[in-house]
């Protein structure tokens, strides 16, 4: 690691990504955000909360993990784990009462400094109609842990993308459930 400052020189400045340019390598930032969450959230049936929606830099649906920002819509100085919650709330209408962090680290080192922090969710509630917030249009699904890896399949045979952070998500899901349920 270099512990010598770099100069970085800002290529693009919008509301939702910058451009950056630091020693010969160009990468995107997310403006005004703190970290990223994504959380893998089971029922007490053993059913693992994943969400659908279709993200236009991709063209198609993508089944993923629930997740979002932490900073662009919560209050100011928002936790990572009050994000998480605010995010399951939106996007699935289930609020938990245990939220334990799992793993943190960079989806994509290569064109952007975004880390993600993972969060299991469990003792799931039903609060609200989920869906999303805004223009988002999210569907819901709940797929038992056993018939995820089945059920993602199938829906890439039907075109859609499958978001790998959902493979994280059922790794501590999974193993959650394992030790839960001997």
């Amino acid at each position: 690691m270099s512990t010598v400052p770099t100069r970085i020189k800002t290529l693009y400045d919008g509301r939702f990504l910058a451009m950056r340019l630091r020693d010969g390598w160009e990468y995107a930032e997310r403006p005004g955000i703190t970290g990223i969450v994504a959380i893998a959230a089971v029922t007490d049936e053993g059913r693992l909360v994943l969400v659908e929606q279709y993200r236009i830099p991709v063209q198609r649906v993508v089944m993923e993990l629930p997740a979002g920002l932490v900073g662009d819509e919560g209050p100011v100085g928002e936790s990572l784990v009050e994000a998480a919650r605010r995010e399951l709330i939106e996007e699935t209408g289930y609020d938990a009462a245990d939220w334990q962090q799992v793993a943190v680290g960079p989806p994509s080192p290569g064109l952007s400094n975004e880390v993600v922090t993972f969060y299991l969710a469990t003792r799931l509630t039903r609060v609200g109609e989920g869906g999303g917030v805004d223009q988002e249009n999210i569907l819901v699904h709940e797929v038992a842990l056993d018939e995820v890896p089945r059920w993602i399949a199938e829906r890439e045979r039907r075109g859609a993308y499958v978001d790998p952070k959902i493979y994280i998500g059922l790794f501590f899901a999974g193993r959650h459930w394992r030790k839960a349920n001997g």
